[in-house]
């Protein structure tokens, strides 16, 4: 209840902020809030309902793929000093690059689907992962880890009730990162060379001048983005419970 009063606080805010910035610019490419809620109410019983589904399904399954992907590998590399030596020059090389560079050689191995675009934030969530929970798997203290081997524990209980629960806070705060990432490369990929999703509503809508409907886009993919905040924050509370205590 009380987070539901702070949305409604910040939903006043900056729709009253935008409303105020309407009035003083008055022109059709900045319409008003009421306007554009309007036009949204209609478009997302209709057709804007389709592209919500699409991008929202694309950045979903890049997420869940990059984590069951990167979450292993960090832990293992952020313990295994040995690997790590090895496996972290690539990482260091490969990480600093703009992953959207990649958009027009996924395109043409993969095609103007789905697929490719999924690919493209899949890396995007990997790395940010890959790369935040390495480091937290590195900086767990050695008394930790010393004492559960004192106890007779094996490699993998160290891994299950050590280095995984200590590294879930850090890499829950990478991905809200990767996530907002994600969504706006989202967006770049989906401007041209396809026909589904938030991107190019909200272009086509640019390129045709029906300027409600481009901010009714607007309004959806932030949707969207909330959507996905909230959801990992639900699942951080679930998984770092032991936290709060």
């Amino acid at each position: 209840m009380e987070k539901l009063k702070d949305y409604a606080v910040a939903g006043i805010v900056i729709l009253g902020g935008w409303h105020i910035l309407a009035l003083i610019l008055d022109i059709q490419a900045f319409p008003s809030p009421t306007i554009v809620i309007t036009d949204f109410i209609r478009l997302i019983q209709g057709e804007l309902s389709r592209h919500f589904a699409v991008s929202l399904y694309r950045v979903s399954v890049s997420i869940v793929l990059g984590v069951l992907l990167a979450l292993p590998a960090g832990l293992i590399l952020g313990r295994e000093a040995w690997l790590d030596r090895f496996i972290a020059p690539v990482i260091f090389v490969l990480y600093p690059i703009p992953k959207i560079v990649f958009l027009p050689v996924l395109l043409l191995l993969l095609g103007l689907g789905n697929l490719s675009k999924i690919v493209l934030m899949t890396v995007i969530v990997f790395f940010q992962i890959l790369v935040t929970t390495r480091d937290a798997a590195k900086e767990i203290p050695g008394q930790s880890v010393m004492s559960m081997r004192s106890l007779g524990a094996t490699s993998w209980q160290i891994y299950k009730h050590v280095v995984y629960p200590a590294s879930l806070p850090k890499m829950f705060t990478a991905l809200r990162i990767a996530s907002g990432t994600a969504i706006a490369v989202l967006f770049f990929a989906e401007s041209f060379a396809t026909e589904e999703g938030l991107g190019y509503f909200i272009m086509d809508s640019w390129s045709r001048f029906n300027y409600s409907d481009m901010f009714g886009g607007i309004v959806a993919m932030a949707l969207m983005g909330l959507i996905i905040y909230e959801v990992l924050d639900i699942a951080e509370r679930r998984a770092c419970a032991w936290s709060k205590l």
